[in-house]
């Protein structure tokens, strides 16, 4: 069993900057790939980004890439979403998630333990 606790979000205007951060308890977090979602009200959960066990290999939806970044620190059971140049339509609730394969996978399914969830609010 794995607990995820998101912390971080709130109110920005366009074009600033968030940090979000997962902390995780259980077991071994190490072990987990670790990703985060997004859902805006009407919407469904979408894909924001993961990261492998070891850190080395990231990955970005396409909405997000080259303005959001995800990192880790294993000693701290952390996970951060570092968000920049936010749009207002970045507004949602983010969501990180814990994955027991072996790579960074977009799909929902595949992610075993969710936290539950920080507003964002990007304001235009």
């Amino acid at each position: 069993q794995v607990q995820l606790v998101e912390s971080g979000g709130g109110l920005v205007q366009a074009g600033g900057s968030l940090r979000l951060s997962c902390v995780a308890s259980g077991r071994s977090f190490s072990t987990y790939v670790m990703g985060w979602f997004r859902e805006a009200r009407g919407k469904e959960r979408e894909f924001v980004g993961a990261i492998s066990w070891s850190g080395g290999r990231t990955r970005y939806g396409d909405s997000v890439k080259g303005r959001f970044t995800t990192s880790r620190d294993d000693a701290k059971n952390t996970v951060y979403l570092q968000m920049n140049s936010q749009k207002p339509e970045d507004t949602a609730v983010y969501y990180c998630a814990a994955s027991p394969v072996e790579t960074t996978t977009p799909y929902r399914d595949q992610y075993e333990y969710w936290g539950q969830g920080t507003q964002v609010t990007v304001a235009s």
